[in-house]
Order: C-alpha cells, then sequence, then structure tokens
C-alpha cells in the first residue's frame, strides 16, 4: 500500500474486494500489519443484500510519502480484533419515518413519507423536505438511540442543550447539508421526501444505506433519483453516490439560514464552503468532489423562505455522480475556525483524488 501525499493518511478507508482478494469467505479474514504484526480492525460489508460479503473495510495508518505492507491471514471469530460500533444508521418509525446515522464525529438525517404526507394532509408534526438535517453532537460514542429516546419521553427534547449536543439546525425546504437541486435557468428544482430505505451495513469502520424517490419534475425535465449514503469513521462529511436520470448536472446545497455567515469555495480543489454564526456558536458547512465532477459554485440569494443556498454545481457521468458533504460545530471542538475548516476540505480533497495505492506485493 502506497501514500504519494506529503502528509500521513489515517481515518481513510480501504476497500478490498472479494474478486480483488480472490477469496470466497470473507468471514475467516483477517488483516495483520506486517511491520507491527498486529492485526486490524476491519468490517464486512454485503453490498447489495443477497446475503454473500462482498467487500472488506479497513482504516490503515500510512506515513507521508511511503509504503506499507499488509498481509491477508486466516483468522478465526475470537482473533478478530473488538471494536466498538461508532458508525451507525436505521430507520426511525418512532418519530414519524426519520432515517438518520452518524459516526465518532457528526450526525444527520433525512424524512421519509409519513412526514411528507402528513405536511401534504394539514396535520401537525411532518416534515416536507428533501434537505439533509444535521445533529450537533460533541461527544465520540453514538447519540442517535438516546436521543430518540428522550424525545419520545418529552417531545423537543433533543432540541434542549445537553452534554451530548442538541438539535438547534433548520432545514425547512433548503438544502441543508448537501441536499440536491436542478437548476432550469434561474430556477432550481428539487425532490419531495424519499419513499424507500434500505440499511446496508453498520460497524466500526462504516454505515451506508440505500434511498429511493418518486421521479420529480425539473422545470419540464423527468429526474429519477436514488443514492447510497455512507458514513465513515473519523471522516466529517458523508458520501453521496447518486444515481440520476434525466439531467447532465445537479447542484448539492448547503443552507444559508440567516445570510449572516461567508460562502467560500476553491474550484481546484473542488469544495464550497459556508461558516456561520449559529445560535450561541459557530458551524461551517461543506461539500467536495473529485476534480472533473466539480464545475464550479454559486451563492443563490433569494427573499424566498429557506430557499438561500450555498450551491457546488457537479457533473453527472453516466447517471451517476459522487460527492461528499457534512460539517464541524464549533462547540464540538474539531474545527473551530474557518481556516481550520478550509485546510481539513483541502486536506480530503487531496486524499480523494489521490487515493491510497493498494497492490499485491511482488
Amino acid at each position: 500500500m502506497k501514500n504519494t501525499l506529503d502528509f500521513e493518511r489515517t481515518s481513510e478507508t480501504v476497500e478490498l474486494s472479494k474478486s480483488f482478494l480472490k477469496i470466497e469467505d470473507l468471514n475467516t479474514i483477517g488483516i495483520k500489519d506486517v511491520e507491527s504484526g498486529e492485526l486490524q480492525v476491519t468490517q464486512t460489508v454485503d453490498i447489495d443484500g443477497d446475503g454473500t460479503l462482498d467487500e472488506i473495510l479497513f482504516q490503515p495508518t500510512v506515513a507521508a510519502n511511503s509504503e506499507k505492507t499488509f498481509d491477508i491471514v486466516t483468522i478465526t471469530e475470537a482473533e478478530k480484533p473488538k471494536a466498538e460500533t461508532l458508525c451507525y444508521s436505521r430507520f426511525v418509525p418512532e418519530r414519524t419515518d426519520d432515517y438518520t446515522w452518524e459516526n465518532n464525529k457528526v450526525a444527520f438525517r433525512v424524512y421519509g413519507p409519513v412526514a411528507q404526507k402528513m405536511v401534504e394532509d394539514g396535520k401537525p408534526g411532518g416534515t416536507l423536505s428533501s434537505g439533509v438535517d444535521a445533529w450537533l453532537k460533541k461527544v465520540e460514542y453514538p447519540i442517535i438511540n438516546n436521543w430518540y429516546e428522550k424525545n419520545a419521553e418529552k417531545p423537543g427534547a433533543y432540541h434542549k442543550p445537553s452534554p451530548e449536543g442538541l438539535d438547534n439546525f433548520h432545514v425547512g425546504v433548503s438544502r441543508g447539508v448537501g441536499g440536491i437541486a436542478v437548476k432550469q435557468d434561474t430556477t432550481y428544482y428539487f425532490s419531495k421526501n424519499y419513499t424507500k430505505w434500505r440499511t446496508i451495513t453498520t460497524g466500526p469502520i462504516r454505515t451506508s444505506f440505500h434511498l429511493e424517490y418518486e421521479t420529480w419534475d425539473a422545470g419540464g425535465n423527468q429526474i429519477k433519483e436514488s443514492k447510497t449514503i455512507s458514513l465513515d469513521l473519523g471522516s466529517n462529511l458523508s458520501k453521496f453516490v447518486t444515481h440520476i436520470e434525466g439531467t447532465d448536472t445537479i447542484s448539492a446545497g448547503l443552507t444559508l439560514h440567516e445570510k449572516d455567515g461567508e460562502v467560500t469555495g476553491n474550484d481546484e480543489n473542488g469544495w464550497i464552503s459556508y461558516w456561520q454564526p449559529h445560535a450561541d456558536s459557530e458551524i461551517g458547512m461543506a461539500i467536495v468532489a473529485k476534480k472533473g465532477t466539480f464545475l464550479g459554485f454559486e451563492k443563490y440569494d433569494t427573499e424566498a423562505k429557506d430557499l438561500s443556498n450555498a450551491y457546488a454545481h457537479l457533473k453527472v457521468n453516466n447517471n451517476e455522480v459522487v460527492y461528499y458533504a457534512g460539517f464541524a460545530w464549533k462547540e464540538a471542538e474539531q474545527y473551530t475556525t474557518p481556516s481550520e475548516w478550509e485546510n481539513y476540505l483541502t486536506k480530503f480533497s487531496n486524499q480523494i483524488n489521490t487515493p491510497l495505492k493498494v497492490s499485491w506485493a511482488e
């Protein structure tokens, strides 16, 4: 494994497929650091839900401009290194039909068809939005189940500050943190809530899930959309792999809320950021995409409620577009200034554009 960048690589997930390893049963596989002799924490994934494991994940530490060798070994279940499931997601029927996900840094949620129908039927408590909500956690352990349990006991409980954080991020019909739109002329169009969900994996390294949407109209164009979202250990950014038909570009957005923050962007490194005051703190949001996908960015300011967003314009290739979206809350003390946040985005961009090189040893 080779790192060609001038900084140490950590919190970066390597995916080894069954076909690459030429191994049928990934349950019995371990990955050993040749130098230290230590077995790595791994996670196996059944991507398509057919009951057969497709790949094994791990997060190596590789020094700057260096190579590292790992052995593929056969191990028993008892020999596997144990690690907590910090990358977690689930459907939440007890709060209408949210789908919520988190890792040790951040948490998010999106809204389903029941929440949509409640709004359309004029019932209180619903949400009509395909925007992405940010849950502002400041602890490394999982909070999703705890916050929903508190909310079930006392509605609105997770909107109040606690030592773990709170949900005081307003989405409305905005794009939130990374929801998509299609621009026709000067108008942005977007879908309603997701219609179907499927959890793919949770574990110590990654959580991922699949969402589907009803076909929607974008200025006369019929848009078909589905996506797989994943979040890896140590990352502030979720990965969105969106399958889309009916357009050759999309725009992924960041809500401007009170419009009192600053939009910045970097075309060369393929990111847009919005850093803003938030309640009695601050928050930075961002979208990052690979070179060749990131086409530019725009600050879209309108008087219409919740429709002002900072947009990253992204190219669709073969009905697919891949980008990363996420945030950093100052209270969590991960990135506390705009410059720290932007440095993280540039480093993240370097990593996705220059991935670790994985090959069999000679």
